[in-house]
This record gives structure tokens, C-alpha cells and sequence, in this order.
């Protein structure tokens, strides 16, 4: 029988919340595979889950070199700056993601205007109280919702 595709294994663990297990996973299909930009971008996402925000951001920029036109990566990039309060990038980074996914993502939609709202950039954000969930976004389904911290 043929070992399961790390990947996968690591996208079902991500979304038990094991995200250690998770971490594991996709450095096995990273061996496996080498790091392709969804082995760069799952690596980014896990490590941004751990709290490990350098990490996740260094492999995210990766991701983002590997192909520059890989909405995903670019959104979960937007996403960690967003939590290292930069939400002027995080911002310039969600409009990349927007542009790339041609607006179909409602989880990228909202991110940029969540962002906008941040850099009180006119016209964009919410009229109503200030949300501050960042969606993740990967390849495939699913979605994990990254909570903001008190």
C-alpha cells in the first residue's frame, strides 16, 4: 500500500487543530516532494498556527517568490504581517492576493477589507464594529480561521 501524500495528511491535521502532527506531515511531503510552493505555503500556514510568525513569514515570501501567482500564499502572508502589525503591507499583500483570486475568495475579500479598514484607507472596510479574524486560505478545502489575540 502506497503512503498517503503529506499534503493531505498535514491539510486533515490542520484542520483537528494538531498542528505539531500538521507541521510534521508537511515536512515529510516537503522531502518527498521538495518544496513546492504548496509545501511552502502549508510550512507558512502551520508555523503561523504555532505562533511562530518569523518562521511562517520567511517561508510565506518563499512561497510568494516560487509563484507569484499563488493567492493563497500571498493571502496567509497578508495574514502574519497582520498579526506582527503591519497592516500597511499586509494590505499592499491582500490586494495582490484579491487581484489574483479575480475577487472569488470571500476569505480574501474580507482580509483586504479588514486591512483597509486598519489604514483607514476610505472606501474600503466595514461600517460596523471593527472585526479583527483573519481567514487562512490554502489550496484544496478547507478553511481555518486564525483568532485574534487579546
Amino acid at each position: 500500500m502506497e503512503d498517503p501524500d503529506g499534503l493531505i495528511v498535514g491539510h486533515r491535521l490542520m484542520a483537528a487543530g494538531e498542528y505539531e502532527l500538521a507541521l510534521t506531515a508537511y515536512l515529510r511531503a516537503g522531502g518527498e516532494q521538495g518544496l513546492t510552493v504548496d509545501v511552502l505555503s502549508a510550512l507558512g500556514s502551520v508555523n503561523l498556527k504555532l505562533g511562530r510568525l518569523n518562521q511562517a513569514e520567511e517561508l510565506l515570501r518563499r512561497a510568494t517568490t516560487a509563484d507569484e501567482t499563488f493567492a493563497p500564499a500571498w493571502n496567509n502572508l497578508g495574514v502574519v504581517l497582520m498579526e506582527q502589525n503591519h497592516p500597511g503591507e499586509a494590505a499592499r499583500v491582500f490586494r495582490i492576493a484579491f487581484a489574483l483570486d479575480s475577487g472569488k475568495s470571500a476569505e480574501i475579500k474580507k482580509n483586504l477589507k479588514l486591512a483597509m479598514d486598519r489604514v483607514k484607507i476610505p472606501g474600503y472596510g466595514f461600517d460596523q464594529e471593527q472585526e479583527t479574524n483573519f481567514d487562512l486560505v490554502r489550496r484544496g478545502s478547507g478553511r481555518y480561521l486564525l483568532l485574534s489575540t487579546p
